[in-house]
């Protein structure tokens, strides 16, 4: 288990937690490791009795330092193309996933790591995270979606700014400039994630997926478009017993509880 590139664990509850598991790398991302996320996201995909994700990094001091620069030194150059369109179409995948994910990232998060987080739909950092796409600083640029989800998450100027110096920021400033959620102790991190998911646990996993679908696929267009798939999403909540089920439950004065129905 310990060599494993990626552990996966449910919590208490229906919450499954990713962890990147090569610390001694700094959990940094090799093929190997890219195909192992691959797998575990897809089977995450149809498990119905998993409602959201965390995803963190083992060890102290590193969610994700980016991609494997030892194995990045002995690949092709087809095979640099390979590891690019790998990683992206993973991040994708992530962002796409019908569950949330949260980023537990709990310390260096740089180049494809901080790509990790950004394709994650909640971001919670610990006050050790420093994160930043520093690609420039290697004369390549971000690969794996940076350049298209920073500036969506934190504004287009800044965005420039991080990119184009390849800068690392603190806990504080990604803070401050949206680029995470919350930041907590590091000893706090995981509860803290927990706290997020326990709360979109109680919710209707229909509702979340189908709100997750609108916000994504309606960020990118003109607001009559995006209203019509925010309508469209709406639809499919309204056949469903777990609508039902949170109105009998109001009338009832109870908690309501969802089967994803």
């Amino acid at each position: 288990m310990a060599d494993e590139p990626v552990l996966i664990k449910k919590e208490e509850g229906t919450t499954a937690v990713l962890t990147l598991n090569r610390p001694k790398a700094m959990n940094s991302l090799n093929f190997e490791m890219l195909h192992a996320i691959k797998d575990e996201i897809e089977n995450l995909q149809y498990r119905t009795d998993i409602r959201s994700v965390i995803i963190t990094g083992a060890g102290e001091k590193a969610f994700c330092a980016g991609a494997d620069l030892k194995e990045r030194a002995t690949l092709k150059e087809e095979d640099v193309k390979k590891f690019i369109f790998t990683i992206r179409n993973l991040m994708t995948s992530i962002q796409n996933l019908n569950k949330p994910v949260i980023a537990a990232v709990n310390g260096i998060a740089l180049g494809g790591g901080t790509e990790l987080a950004l394709a994650s739909d909640i971001r919670v950092a610990s006050y050790r995270a420093v994160m930043g796409l520093t690609e420039t600083r290697l004369a390549i640029i971000p690969g794996a979606g940076g350049t298209q989800r920073l500036p969506r998450i934190i504004g287009v100027a800044k965005a420039k700014e991080l990119i184009f110096t390849g800068r690392r920021v603190d806990a504080d400033e990604a803070l401050s400039i949206g680029l995470v959620n919350r930041i907590c102790a590091p000893e706090a991190l995981m509860s803290e994630c927990m706290a997020i998911a326990d709360m979109i646990n109680e919710t209707g996993p229909i509702a979340v997926e189908m709100a997750k679908y609108a916000i994504n696929q309606g960020i990118d267009t003109n607001l009559t478009t995006g209203l019509a798939i925010e309508s469209n999403a709406y639809r499919v909540t309204i056949p469903t017993e777990d609508r039902i089920e949170g109105l009998t439950a109001f009338r009832e004065k109870r908690k309501p509880v969802y089967k994803g129905k």
